[in-house]
């Protein structure tokens, strides 16, 4: 209680806060907001959806209620994604920006944003045929060109002013914008969660129900506890400065260190190959049934035995990928050399190089097998036991939703010890 009233005091962070709320509040009033020309009472009268649970999950319910947000910031994501692999020497253009600094970064965001709207306009125009389709052809009040091109204009709209109200939020509120709208999606669900767990547990009230329902939120605050300890798990690796012993000495600072975090590459493994898998069952779903696509859901469906290691496959690759483009041994190892620094016992160069890149390795393997856990277990658990399919034990969501908020900790955390200061300095 003491921590909130701190927060609540400091004028500046109060404000922050009420803002991010108020632009949460706006982000769930538009997810309610249907897309025009669709027959609205299909959607109600239908009690499943023939789409993508993970991104109806992304989108707080959007998807499912094909609304104005139905994309919500995913488009951004993946432009995201694209421009920073582009980035890796594959197009000369883009790495230039990237050593431009700051004027770089705004060029690279420009690009991202305009790559998003691309990406947004064609993602609209497949969702609308698809949900048409899955809805065989109801859903739609008119099947013409010019009434897919509205609902695709429409929904591209609906970004935008997603990723514009993502952009307020790192500016005037609390927190990285786009991290903050994908948790606010995911929280949203979490009413539906409990409300299933009650029904299924407590309506009938028995001693095995009450028992079972103790144990699921036992393992969901146990699992919680696991991923904040290994997301915050790093590998401090001790650094030192050539002849700057006795300054060093004099001015009280202690060797410095080269901080490398169990999970380096966050929660994009996950939802790349989440993505990947996912994608040619979306296609296929809009097929007709056959043998080939049979034997296709059997291969990308991760409930399934070939489907579920060809999942695990990918979080590690792309572990692995993302953890050395975050961490880059070279680049970190010739800005070492740079500044006169060195890792005790090993040669500055190529040799620091070689050693960060052994480190890097097996900190990673460990990394790649904590991801693959914490995303298999909602598919394990969904397999052995009858769990409500709102409930997941661990997952992606989970992920995402502990790194924000050990991130937005540290933010408010640094905001609260700036204001101390500066009443210390007054």
């Amino acid at each position: 209680m003491a921590t909130f009233s701190k927060i609540w005091k400091n004028a500046d962070l109060r404000k922050k806060i009420l803002f991010t709320l108020m632009i949460f509040v706006v982000y769930r009033i538009g997810s309610y907001i249907p897309v025009p020309t669709i027959n609205t009472s299909v959607l109600e009268a239908s009690a499943q959806t023939p789409m993508l649970g993970f991104f109806d999950t992304l989108s707080g319910g959007a998807l499912k209620r094909f609304s104005l947000f139905a994309m919500s910031i995913s488009p951004y994501i993946t432009a995201s994604i694209v421009i920073q692999l582009l980035q890796m020497d594959v197009v000369p253009i883009l790495s230039e920006w990237a050593k431009e600094g700051e004027t770089g970064k705004r060029k690279l965001n420009q690009l991202t944003r305009y790559v998003t709207l691309v990406l947004a306009f064609v993602q609209a125009i497949a969702m609308s045929i698809g949900f048409d389709l899955g809805y065989q052809g109801i859903l739609l009040e008119s099947h013409s060109v010019i009434t897919y091109l509205y609902i695709a204009l429409t929904m591209t709209a609906g970004t935008a002013v997603m990723i514009f109200l993502a952009d307020q939020i790192t500016s005037k509120g609390i927190g990285n914008g786009t991290s903050m709208i994908i948790v606010a999606g995911i929280l949203s669900r979490v009413p539906y969660m409990l409300n299933d767990l009650y029904t299924k547990y407590l309506v009938n009230i028995t001693v095995s129900n009450v028992l079972a329902f103790i144990s699921v939120l036992a393992l969901l605050a146990l699992t919680i506890i696991a991923v904040i300890y290994l997301q915050s798990a790093t590998r401090k690796l001790p650094i030192q400065y050539a002849n700057r012993h006795n300054s060093a000495q004099l001015s009280g600072r202690k060797d410095s260190f080269i901080p490398l975090k169990l999970n380096s590459a966050g929660v994009i493994p996950v939802i790349f190959a989440a993505s990947l898998v996912s994608l040619p069952l979306t296609v296929v779903n809009f097929l007709p049934e056959s043998g080939v696509t049979n034997v296709i859901k059997a291969i990308f469906n991760y409930q399934q035995p070939i489907g579920f290691i060809l999942y695990v496959v990918l979080i590690v690759a792309f572990t692995y990928f993302y953890a050395f483009v975050q961490v880059s041994p070279e680049k970190v190892a010739e800005n070492l050399k740079k500044q006169g620094s060195y890792i005790p016992g090993v040669r500055p160069g190529v040799d620091t190089e070689e050693y960060l890149s052994k480190v890097l390795s097996r900190i990673t393997f460990i990394g790649a097998i904590y991801l693959v856990v914490i995303a298999g277990l909602p598919i394990v658990f969904g397999a052995i036991t009858d769990l409500p399919s709102s409930v997941e034990i661990g997952g992606t969501s989970l992920l995402i939703v502990v790194g924000v908020a050990i991130e937005t900790a540290k933010q408010i955390q640094t905001k609260t010890m700036d204001q101390k200061y500066k009443g210390f300095i007054k």
